[in-house]
C-alpha cells in the first residue's frame, strides 16, 4: 500500500507533520510505516525554507526502503545547471527564469558544497516514473512513448550526463521532448491576439492544459489546468491545439504533481489524481493513501 505525496518544495516541517499524521514514525534516522510506503512525485527542492532537511528526509526514506521518489522538473533543472560540457564549462550559458528558484537551494548548501554534489549524484539515480501495475506515478504527464524512452536513458543506475546536455539544445531532440513531457506536461501556446493576466500581473505566453483529455472543441477555460488565472470561454482553434494523451478509463490510476492545485479539485477522474496542493502558496501538503482500490476515493486524501 502506498501514500503518494505531492510536491514538497523544501517544506520539511510540513512533510514531517504529514508523515506523522499518516502514522509514520522516525526510527534510526528514517521515517517509516509498518505496512505502507511513501511515494514522492518530485519537486522536493527549491522555494521552501528547509530544502536541505527535505532532501535528507526523502533520501533516508528511499535508501532505507521506506519510500520511492521520482524526478520533477525542478530536480532536472538542478542537475542540468551543474553539468559541464567537454571543455569543462557549464552547459547553461545564461540561466533562464526556470533556474531562478534553484539559487535558494544552492545557497542552503553554500557551506556544504560536497554534500550538494553528493545529492546531485543521488538525484541522477532516481526514476522518471513508477509503474506498480495497479497504479502509476509521474511528475506531470503520463505518455507511453515517453515512458519507454525514459527506460533507455540510464547507465550503471544513473541517467547518462549526455542526456542532460540534450535538454538544453534549442532544436529539441526526441529525448528532450519526452523528458520535459514527463516532468512539465503539455502546454498550450497562447495566440498572439489573446492576452490574460495571472495573479502576479504577468501575461503568460503558454498555459498548462489537461493532457489526459482530447481537447477538440474545448474552450481555453475548460482546457486549462492552471490555478493562477482564469481563461476565456473561447473555443480553441484546432490548428493551435498541441498533442495530448487521452487517458483511458480502464487504465491504472495515475498520480502526478506539478500543477499547483491549491483549491483543488485533486481527483480529476476516477483514475486521475493530482496531489500537488501548491505548498508554497497554501502552506499545505497533500497525500493520497492508496489501499488497493480501483477507483479513487475522496476521503483517502490527507492534507496538513
Amino acid at each position: 500500500m502506498y501514500d503518494i505525496i505531492g510536491d514538497v518544495h523544501g517544506y520539511a516541517s510540513l512533510l514531517k507533520k504529514l508523515l506523522l499524521e499518516m502514522g509514520y514514525s522516525k526510527t534510526n534516522g528514517s521515517y517509516s510505516h509498518p505496512k505502507r510506503k511513501a511515494v514522492f512525485v518530485g519537486d522536493f527542492i527549491n522555494r521552501g525554507p528547509e530544502i536541505r532537511k527535505t532532501i535528507r528526509i526523502i533520501r533516508n526514506m528511499v535508501e532505507n526502503g521506506h519510500a520511492y521518489a521520482i524526478l520533477g522538473n525542478h530536480e532536472l533543472n538542478a542537475i542540468i545547471y551543474h553539468i559541464k560540457d567537454k571543455q569543462g564549462k557549464s552547459i547553461i550559458s545564461k540561466p533562464s527564469k526556470y533556474f531562478l528558484s534553484l539559487f535558494k537551494t544552492i545557497n542552503e548548501y553554500s557551506s556544504g558544497s560536497l554534500e550538494w554534489r553528493e545529492q546531485l549524484k543521488w538525484l541522477r539515480t532516481l526514476p522518471l516514473y513508477l509503474d506498480f501495475g495497479e497504479i502509476r506515478v509521474v511528475h506531470a504527464c503520463w505518455s507511453d512513448e515517453a515512458v519507454q524512452t525514459a527506460d533507455t536513458l540510464y547507465e550503471n543506475g544513473k541517467i547518462k550526463k549526455k542526456v542532460f546536455r540534450k535538454l538544453t539544445k534549442k532544436s529539441g531532440s526526441s529525448v528532450a521532448k519526452c523528458l520535459w513531457l514527463l516532468t512539465k506536461g503539455v502546454n498550450l501556446k497562447m495566440p498572439s491576439d489573446l492576452r490574460v493576466m495571472n495573479n502576479k500581473g504577468v501575461s503568460p505566453r503558454s498555459i498548462r492544459i489537461r493532457w489526459w483529455d482530447d481537447l477538440k472543441g474545448f474552450t481555453f477555460k475548460n482546457a486549462s489546468f492552471e490555478s493562477k488565472f482564469s481563461m476565456p470561454l473561447y473555443t480553441i482553434p484546432e490548428e493551435i491545439l498541441p498533442v495530448t494523451f487521452p487517458y483511458p478509463e480502464n487504465a491504472p490510476i495515475v498520480f502526478f504533481g506539478h500543477y499547483c492545485r491549491g483549491a483543488g479539485p485533486h481527483i480529476i477522474k476516477p483514475n486521475v489524481c493530482c496531489v500537488d496542493s501548491c505548498v508554497t502558496g497554501t502552506k499545505s501538503l497533500l497525500a493520497y493513501r492508496w489501499s488497493g482500490e480501483k477507483e479513487l476515493i475522496m476521503n483517502h486524501l490527507v492534507k496538513v
